[in-house]
């Protein structure tokens, strides 16, 4: 299993990313993080502690669950990730049930751009570039994904099957799991969940793999049970809260990443992309003229 934690990510994008792994007493630490970074920077353990309502032992442990030696380390990869930020980022955008329609477009159009910033920034190039390697020389290509996440599995389908590659999107566990049953090595499997605990992705990714296909994870949540199935985890953005479900931020996030795979596929294959595109847009032409 890849495993993308190892790779250098802004703090609070991997606080946001791990946060429903975390145990109930390391997720209240961590939406603080979350809430006003700020707070850490500014703020000795003991500080902290009383902020937090939290021991300095339990702070201590969280930092370790992020991947930090402990909170000194954690305190000064906040630093640097709060230097590093807009001044529009730093302001809370949620939506309210009461604002006004400009401010819902300005907080959408805020949050899809943050989505897609941050995403960019997790995508790791040589990560990407074996998936793109595995996904133009594999046989079959299967992308399992529901709910908005299918949308997006049908999505990156579609864009596959234009260049010529043999792949299926399947949104129906039932007809995922036959599917997953009948690969072999040599296949790929893209499995897409935002939270990576959807169980009608997760089994035919974990079916795919025992067949001998190789496994791609687009989720939000790198320590996922589908990530730890995955043999490569791309991971995706974006916050969502109760006026921002999955369909709006995290959907974003997941067909930029779908884009890069695909720009990066017609890269490597640009003859035969080039031709199947022509043939199909030729296709398309002729029906619409009739």
């Amino acid at each position: 299993m890849a495993d993308p934690m190892n790779e250098p990510v802004n703090p609070v994008l991997q606080v946001r990313a791990v946060l429903p792994s975390l145990t109930p007493a390391a997720q209240a630490i961590a939406k603080i993080i979350l809430d006003d970074p700020g707070v850490v920077v500014r703020s000795t353990i003991t500080e902290f502690s009383a902020v937090s309502g939290t021991s300095e032992a339990t702070i201590v442990r969280t930092a370790r669950a992020l991947g930090y030696s402990g909170y000194s380390q954690l305190r000064f990869a906040l630093a640097g990730a709060v230097a590093r930020e807009t001044p529009e980022r730093l302001v809370p955008g949620d939506l309210g049930p009461d604002d006004p329609l400009t401010d819902v477009i300005a907080k959408v159009t805020r949050a899809e751009v943050d989505a897609l910033s941050d995403t960019a920034e997790q995508l790791v190039p040589e990560q990407l570039g074996e998936v793109v390697a595995a996904i133009a020389a594999a046989r079959r290509i299967n992308v399992y994904g529901v709910g908005a996440s299918g949308l997006v599995a049908a999505d990156l389908a579609h864009k596959l099957m234009r260049i010529g590659l043999s792949s299926h999107p399947f949104s129906d566990a039932h007809l995922a799991l036959t599917s997953a049953a009948l690969l072999r090595e040599g296949d790929v499997v893209v499995a897409v969940s935002c939270s990576g605990e959807t169980t009608d992705v997760i089994v035919p990714t974990r079916t795919a793999k025992e067949s001998g296909a190789l496994a791609v994870a687009i989720t939000n949540n790198p320590r996922s049970s589908l990530a730890q199935v995955a043999d490569h985890v791309l991971v995706s953005a974006g916050r969502e809260t109760a006026f921002r479900p999955g369909a709006l931020a995290s959907r974003i996030s997941q067909l930029l990443i779908v884009d890069c795979i695909f720009v990066g596929l017609a890269q490597r294959t640009f003859d035969s992309s080039e031709t199947a595109l022509r043939a199909t847009r030729e296709a398309l032409k002729v029906f619409r003229t009739r």
